[in-house]
Formats: C-alpha cells, structure tokens, sequence
C-alpha cells in the first residue's frame, strides 16, 4: 500500500501540482499593453437605473453628453416589451435608440431570456413553466425585436442571450437546443449583422459559447464576494496572461479570434444590494483608482472593444451622494481612448 501511495504521489499528484505551479506563473507574468487604439464603450440598464432611483432618460443623456460614451450595450427586457401576451411596448427602446443615434452612437442589442442585470432572467409571468411554451414564445419575440430593428443604422450587433452557459441568476437551466435555435432565428431575419455569444471570462473555458458567435465576448470581473463561502470578498490571482491563454485555446477549438469585453467590472461586488451599503462600503470594493487600474488590465488582454460595468451606479454616486470622483475618472479614461 505504502509503495502504491509513493507512486501515486510522485508521478500523478506531484505532476498535477507542478503543470498548475507553471500555469499559475505563467498567467501571472508581467504583460505589456499592446500598441494599438482600445475602443470603450458601456452597459446601460433602464431597469437599474430607475431601480436605484434614477431617471433613465436623464442618465442615458448624460452619459452621451457628458462622457461622451458612443459604444452602448442595451438589454432588450422581455417582460418589460411584452408584458401581456402579443401586446408590445417598445417605446423605451426606441428611445434609447433614437438617443443613441443622435449623438452618432452605436449600440448592442442583447435579445434572450437572460439579459444584463439581476435577475438575469427576465421572462413575462404570463408565459408559465411549459418549456415547450416557453420556447415558442421567445423565438417569436426575438424574431419581434430583430425584424423592428434589423433596418436601424444604430444597432451594430445582436447578442443573443448572456453568458448562457453560466448557471447564474433566477433562470431556467442552460439549454443549447434554445440557445441554437435563438442564434439560427436572428441569422434568418438579419445576414448583414454579427452575433455576439458571451460567457464568464473567469469560471469557463469559452468553446462553447466561442464557436457559435461570429464575435465572441467575455467578462472580467477582478473582486467578487463568494457566497459560497459566506460572502467573502476574494480577488482572482491571475494576470491577463490567463485570458490570453483562453484566446488561444478558442483560436486552436473554435476558430475563433475575434474578442471583444463585454462586461469589465467597474462597481462593486458586494454581499447585497450595492446602493443598501455605506458608501464608503462601495467605494472599497470599486473607487477612481480601481477604475482606471481594471481599464489598464483589461487593455493587456489586447481585447477590443471593452465595455464597462457599473456606468449606472457612477451616476448615482455623482447625483445621490454628491460624490462625482468615479464619474470624473472615467470621463477622462473615455476622453483619453477617443478615437476620431
């Protein structure tokens, strides 16, 4: 038995801990910023902007004005458009949109059962727990959206759900039969536009969701509180190496090389609703420094273009809590990566 432990050890255990030794330093290797322009842009949520007690319209604005932001990544709410069966509401999108294109700004349009923003899953009661029900009624409301906005210069790309293969939030299982059926919808009704798949930059490897998108797009999220582990705020121990490393594993079994950031993290994660905590609760998780310092890390990746996370709460801490220093940073960061 002692002899069989011994060989175990040395020449299985061992082993396995040396390759994750080598890959830990690897990924962990300093990391030049590449010589090329990074395009910025935004994730904006009506919904938690008006959750926090904002005016949507008001924000939207500001941040087209003010930060002069010309990239927007915007959920398309499906229990907010369709709240009763075949009756649609898409006049705050439109809005948006029609925002959007007067400031000469482009925009993502991510369609799905599962969209940026908690609950992650954002299906109308109305469709009860018959998948079957289920499925039939999202791809027609995708089909809806794409077909009303398949002639709008301003939409620049569709992302078809969000992270998809990530159990995340209040959802129905992941389901690749829906999720192929989704993307194969919106390539029927729209051939000029590319579609976005997106998946956890931290805790997948991307193949899967790498290999249907004509762009692919991944998070970066570089604090986050552990649940798991009774809310215990950790950072991730890894460099942009490890990102590059998961680029060359979708080039090699996806044939994908074209990544773009779709949610880097610029407001807290934290145990609970952000804005119930103490501002200076906030502010030690995400602040100016931390801003720039994630923006700095995620140009490392030579991923582009990147958008950030949390424009909605920068605004509330300028607005609510008279504290404009994350507002004021990232209009210099925008100012700073402009590209003419």
């Amino acid at each position: 038995m002692k002899k069989a432990a011994k060989i175990i050890l040395y020449f299985i255990i061992l082993p396995i801990i040396l390759v994750i030794l080598l890959f830990f330093i690897y990924f962990n290797l300093p990391v030049k910023t590449p010589d090329k322009d990074f395009e910025l842009g935004v994730t904006f949520s009506d919904r938690y902007a008006e959750s926090i007690g904002l005016d949507y319209q008001v924000v939207l604005r500001t941040i087209l004005s003010d930060l002069k932001v010309r990239k927007v990544r915007l959920p398309v709410y499906w229990d907010q458009i369709e709240k009763e069966k075949d009756q649609y509401d898409f006049s705050r999108l439109d809005w948006q949109l029609d925002e959007l294109a007067s400031y000469r700004a482009k925009a993502i349009l991510v369609v799905g059962q599962k969209v940026p923003r908690w609950p992650e899953c954002h299906i109308p009661e109305w469709v009860g727990d018959d998948k079957a029900v289920r499925y039939q009624e999202l791809l027609e409301f995708i089909g809806i959206v794409v077909e009303r906005y398949r002639g709008n210069n301003t939409v620049l790309y569709w992302q078809v759900e969000n992270e998809p293969f990530l159990p995340f939030g209040i959802c129905p299982p992941a389901d690749k039969t829906l999720l192929d059926l989704e993307i194969a919808t919106v390539r029927s009704l729209d051939g000029n536009r590319e579609i976005i798949i997106t998946d956890s930059g931290e805790l997948s490897l991307w193949i899967p969701a790498a290999k249907r998108a004509d762009f692919f797009g991944t998070t970066l999220y570089r604090s986050v509180v552990t649940e798991k582990y009774g809310g215990i705020s950790m950072d991730y121990p890894i460099g942009p190496n490890f990102f590059k490393f998961k680029k060359w594993l979708i080039e090699k079994f996806a044939k994908q090389d074209k990544i773009m950031i779709v949610e880097l993290q610029a407001e807290p994660w934290l145990d609970g609703w952000t804005t119930d905590k103490t501002v200076e609760e906030q502010l030690g998780s995400m602040n100016a420094e931390k801003l720039r310092e994630n923006v700095e890390f995620a140009k490392k990746t030579g991923f582009s273009p990147i958008y950030l996370w949390g424009v909605e709460w920068w605004y509330w801490l300028k607005d609510s809590k008279e504290n404009p220093d994350l507002w004021e940073e990232a209009k210099k960061i925008f100012e700073e990566h402009k590209i003419n």
